[in-house]
């Protein structure tokens, strides 16, 4: 995670030093178009909390409609409307024990675009806010986790179990997302996308006053998509 929280810093870095170079260049003129496409594939995630869960990484679908308004030479913004699923999986190590929990989201992020390259290959960076709200919370487990404690199977070392069965208190969720990508030019108005994106949440999902049990419960994801774009002018 402290790597994943590296390279988001890293890429807020490149894109400022890249905006300071576009602001040095003056007030050229470069043309701009409007795109419409999408993007669809899978996406990785935990939870942040506190105190810390035993837990490894949750696989999901992610996808999204995208508009985008770009300027030829660099800049653009990037807007859309999709899915993705987040959650976490319990590790029970050695235990047969399972469970995993998959929040369902609607997201819309409103994103800054970079772009660099050739005319028929292009790097993006994109880097913005996203909102967020749950629509579905599924979970899968082979043991009675409302009673967990109960269970032959599970472990002897001491770990956090509350939130097991915890109801979900905020469907509303916010953060902050980042991304780079490439962009092949089949035609000049047809582009296909690989974009690689990290999102760090801010919101909790489990309530967070001092009287309750986790004062942290926040999601990360990476997700990694391939595109299709369209320019209408």
């Amino acid at each position: 995670m402290a790597s994943l929280c590296g390279f988001f810093k890293r890429l807020a870095a490149v894109a400022v030093a890249l905006g300071a170079s576009y602001a040095a260049q003056g007030q050229t003129h470069y043309a701009s178009h409007v795109w419409i496409g999408g993007r669809a594939g899978m996406d990785i995630s935990r939870m942040d909390m506190s105190p810390s869960i035993t837990q490894s990484w949750h696989t999901g679908t992610a996808g999204a409609v995208s508009i985008r308004y770009s300027e030829e030479k660099l800049f653009g913004l990037l807007g859309e409307f999709g899915w993705i699923q987040r959650g976490w999986k319990e590790n029970f190590e050695d235990s047969p024990l399972e469970y995993s929990r998959t929040l369902t989201y609607l997201r819309v992020p409103v994103m800054t675009q970079i772009t660099f390259g050739t005319r028929r290959f292009k790097c993006n960076i994109n880097l913005g806010p996203e909102v967020s709200y749950m629509i579905a919370d599924n979970i899968s487990s082979n043991f009675d986790y409302q009673h967990p404690l109960a269970e032959l199977h599970w472990p002897e070392v001491p770990r956090q179990y509350e939130h097991l069965a915890m109801d979900i208190a905020n469907k509303f969720d916010y953060g902050i997302a980042g991304g780079i990508g490439a962009e092949f030019y089949v035609q000049p108005r047809h582009s296909i996308t690989l974009e690689a994106r990290y999102y760090f949440g801010l919101g909790n999902i489990f309530k967070s006053s001092k009287a309750d049990v986790y004062s942290a419960s926040r999601c990360t994801s990476v997700e990694v998509t391939v595109g299709y774009y369209f320019r209408l002018k």
